[in-house]
């Protein structure tokens, strides 16, 4: 990577890390502190106040990108930072758990949009992507101890505070330390929405959205289950952040070791398609220890596979994206990917609550499992070349 490329990475990440941690420090909470709140003997309530978030990010992925793509990437990821600091503001002063709501879908308003890939050559970009799929499986990590720490100390409003300042710390990296973006707009010809249109929906994208829906619905779904094995094996709740936090910093050393090289090899497909395989794999896993006594050693191992064929994917989607789609219409091809992802995290955390309710978590990963299998076979003869406009930048 070239300085200014490092610089666009680690700024980059660096804002993912502080927006996505603000995100996930209340999941281990929230659905046990919003019982306090007016309204919150309905269980309903609550499942659609945790939702919102995934719900209007979803609805608003691609206006925001065809915004970027319009009127600048920094631009709408300075007006996302912004909607998730006011929302985090009603969420922390909110009484009910209809203003936690409201709170949330304020918070989902917002979207970081497709800069990464105009500030990195096609050669370097999933290193970039890489360092932003590190900072998300690290905040994810971090937030499963930090959430419950800032809870009792403070309850909700403490960690939406929090989530606050962390929201106010991203616009400040956005303005001071991103590179701007023009020196990489080098085609500004704004195509019409029946060419963004074919572009966006082609063949290719349409199996990347299809791959991280069922990516993110996946791991949604698994911690939907996993918290409840780990409890059986004999692990407090309040110590399940510093479980997972080896897994997860262990899987981004594999990560490095093994998707950069391979995909400088051109052996980025077996990889990818390999990566799938190991999730694949590790629910069978759950299911064996659903099905007996859990142990913690199997749990961790497990844990960790989940990561390294998570991490792998996560960085390698985005990237792929980046580059099959054309740079004009880019932030509207990752509104779309971004707005199936979103639609995954609601799906698995909806969805899979209900199969582990329904049918126990045995059922809820025999399903993850029909899934990834469904995604090896649409990924198998999928296109992992970068556009010819792409692959000349």
């Amino acid at each position: 990577m070239t300085a200014h490329e490092r610089r666009a990475s680690f700024s980059l990440a660096s804002i993912y890390a502080l927006r996505m941690l603000g995100l996930f420090m209340v999941l281990p909470v929230f659905a046990l502190e919003a019982r306090h709140y007016q309204g919150g003997s309905n269980e309903m309530a609550i499942g659609l106040a945790i939702g919102m978030y995934g719900l209007v990010q979803a609805c608003l992925q691609i206006p925001f990108g065809l915004a970027a793509d319009r009127y600048g990437r920094k631009r709408v990821i300075l007006l996302g930072l912004f909607l998730l600091a006011l929302g985090s503001v009603v969420a922390a002063l909110a009484n009910s758990v209809q203003g936690l709501a409201i709170g949330r879908a304020i918070q989902g308003g917002g979207a970081v949009s497709a800069l990464l890939a105009d500030q990195t050559r096609v050669q370097v970009r999933t290193k970039g992507m890489a360092l932003i799929g590190a900072s998300i499986g690290l905040m994810f990590a971090l937030s499963l101890g930090i959430g419950p720490v800032l809870n009792q100390w403070g309850g909700l409003p403490l960690i939406f505070w929090c989530t606050f300042a962390l929201s106010v710390a991203g616009m400040g990296v956005i303005l001071y330390w991103t590179p701007p973006e023009e020196p990489f707009l080098q085609n500004n010809t704004h195509l019409s929405w029946q060419e963004t249109r074919t572009l966006v929906f082609g063949l290719d994208l349409l199996k990347l959205d299809y791959g991280v829906f069922i990516l993110y619905g996946v791991q949604l779904a698994t911690w939907m289950a996993l918290p409840a094995l780990l409890i059986q094996a004999g692990i407090d709740k309040s110590d399940h952040g510093w479980f997972y936090l080896p897994a997860v910093l262990l899987s981004f050393v594999v990560m490095g070791g093994t998707l950069f090289p391979m995909e400088r090899k051109g052996l980025l497909k077996p990889l990818f398609i390999g990566s799938i395989v190991l999730v694949f794999l590790v629910q069978f896993g759950f299911i064996y220890e659903s099905t007996h006594k859990p142990e913690v050693w199997v749990l961790e191992t497990l844990v960790f596979l989940f990561f390294c064929g998570f991490n792998i994917l996560e960085a390698s989607q985005p990237s792929l994206a980046s580059k099959i789609a054309p740079q004009q219409a880019r932030g509207a091809a990752l509104g779309v990917y971004n707005t199936l992802q979103s639609l995954g995290i609601f799906a698995g955390g909806a969805i899979g609550g209900w199969l582990a309710k329904t049918y126990t978590s045995t059922g809820l990963f025999l399903t993850c499992s029909a899934l990834l299998l469904s995604w090896v076979v649409v990924s198998w003869r999928m296109n992992y070349a970068a556009h010819p406009q792409v692959a000349k930048l």
